[in-house]
C-alpha cells in the first residue's frame, strides 16, 4: 500500500460470532484489515470463510462481536448510507426501467434526495453517461425481463455508482456468468473505477478475476476467517483482458491458489 494515501477501510482484530452467544458460529476472528482511499482490494478464500460476512461487518449490517471498525475516519455503528453495493444477483425492480432502476439510490439516498426533483435533469444526465460506459445506452427503456444476465449485472454495477459513493462493495458479483461475459464484465468495472476511484472491496472465487481488477488481493483462512496472505498486483492500468494469461498473471493465480488450498486443508 502507499503509505502516502489516505486510510480509508480500518479493521482491527475484528471477530464476529453469529448468534451472540458461545455455541453460535464464530465467523470471523482476529480479522484485521487496511485499505486505502481509492484502492482496489481483492478477497478471496475458502467457501464458508466468512467472506460475505466481512462485506456485513466493513458496511455495518453486522455489529462485530470483537474489535473496531472504521470507514473514512468514523467508527462503523450501524449500516452505511454512503456505500454502493453490488451482489452475485442484480435485484433490479421488474417494473422499472433500466434507467429508472439506475435512479433509484437518487431518490433513497439522505445526501440526494431532498434535491432530487430539482436537479433530475442532471441526474438523468449522469446515468445516461454511466449507462454509454457500460454499453447500454440503447437500453435504457428497457425492463429487466428484457436484458440478458449480463446487461442486468452493467446494469447493477451503474446503480452503485450513481450516487458516487466513496466505498463499493461487490459480492460475487460476476459469479453466476459465462467466462465470456465475466471477462467482458472486469473490463467495464475496471474502466468505471479508473473513472472514479472510489475505494472498492471485491470478494470473489474467480481467482483470475481478482489478478485481473485488484490492486492487492487478500486470502482468508477457513473459518473462523483472517487474512493469511497479502499479495500486491504489480500490473499496469489500464489492464487488457490478454494479460490475464500472462506469466506474471497467472503465476500470481497459482500463488493464490496454493495458499487457499492449504486454507482449506487446515478446515
Amino acid at each position: 500500500m502507499n503509505d502516502s494515501m489516505a486510510r480509508f477501510i480500518d479493521l482491527e482484530n475484528v471477530a464476529l460470532r453469529y448468534g451472540g452467544t458461545d455455541d453460535g458460529t464464530l465467523a470471523l476472528e482476529g480479522t484485521s484489515i487496511k485499505v486505502d482511499k481509492g484502492e482496489f482490494v481483492a478477497v478471496v478464500g475458502p467457501s464458508g470463510c466468512g467472506k460475505s460476512t466481512l462485506m456485513k461487518v466493513i458496511t455495518g449490517l453486522w455489529p462485530p462481536t470483537e474489535g473496531t471498525v472504521i470507514v473514512d475516519g468514523q467508527h462503523v455503528v450501524g449500516p452505511l448510507n454512503s456505500a454502493g453495493m453490488a451482489f452475485q444477483n442484480p435485484t433490479l425492480l421488474p417494473w422499472r426501467s433500466t434507467l429508472d432502476n439506475i435512479m433509484l439510490p437518487l431518490e433513497v439516498a439522505e445526501k440526494h434526495r431532498s434535491r432530487f426533483r430539482r436537479e433530475k435533469k442532471d441526474y438523468l444526465a449522469q446515468a445516461r453517461q454511466l449507462l454509454d460506459r457500460v454499453g447500454l445506452s440503447k437500453f435504457e427503456n428497457h425492463y429487466p425481463w428484457q436484458l440478458s444476465g449480463g446487461m442486468q449485472q452493467r446494469a447493477s454495477l451503474c446503480r452503485a455508482l450513481i450516487h458516487q459513493p466513496a466505498l463499493l462493495m461487490l459480492d460475487e458479483p460476476f459469479g453466476a456468468l459465462d467466462m465470456f461475459t465475466r471477462e467482458d464484465l472486469w473490463a467495464a468495472l475496471q474502466d468505471l473505477w479508473l473513472a472514479r476511484k472510489p475505494t472498492v472491496v471485491l470478494v470473489t472465487h474467480d481467482l483470475r478475476e481478482a489478478v485481473f481488477l485488484a490492486d492487492r488481493v487478500l486470502v482468508m483462512s477457513a473459518r473462523p476467517g483472517r487474512i493469511i496472505v497479502e499479495r500486491e498486483v504489480d500490473l499496469p492500468r489500464p489492464r487488457v483482458l490478454n494479460a490475464a494469461f500472462a506469466a506474471a498473471s497467472l503465476e500470481l493465480v497459482q500463488e493464490l491458489r496454493d495458499a487457499i488450498e492449504v486454507a482449506r486443508k487446515e478446515v
